[in-house]
């Protein structure tokens, strides 16, 4: 079956950095679009960061833009997420996915067919 599986989550202080990894099995990695995605206490879950299935296009929230840095090895079926000056607001469970439909990436999670259990993420300021 298809297995997601995040890892890289902590606590850090504020303008530390994390790199947080999202293996994936069981599926044609490379035919997923990959997105990042975090859910705070009683908030819904946010989209973060999204790449599309060859690496080739990225997309970002305005809230990280700058900050984060998506990437993918797809010989190791793995999609990445560099965060560098974190923010007490960024702490949050961080979620990744992977999108059958969407070539370039999308924002939306509902185009998600997959999930992780997800990794925390907790900055102290």
């Amino acid at each position: 079956q298809v297995q997601l599986v995040e890892s890289g989550g902590g606590l850090v202080q504020a303008g530390g950095s994390l790199r947080l990894s999202c293996a994936a099995s069981g599926l044609t990695f490379r035919s997923y679009a990959m997105g990042w995605f975090r859910q705070a206490p009683g908030k819904g879950r946010e989209f973060v960061a999204t790449i599309g299935r060859g690496g080739g296009n990225t997309d970002y929230s305005d809230s990280v833009k700058s900050r984060f840095a998506i990437s993918r090895e797809n010989a190791k079926n793995t999609v990445y997420l560099q965060m560098n000056s974190l923010k007490p607001e960024d702490t949050a469970v961080y979620y990744c996915g992977a999108s059958y439909g969407a070539i370039w990436g999308t924002r939306d999670p509902g185009q998600y067919g997959y999930w992780g259990q997800g990794t925390q993420v907790t900055v102290s300021s």
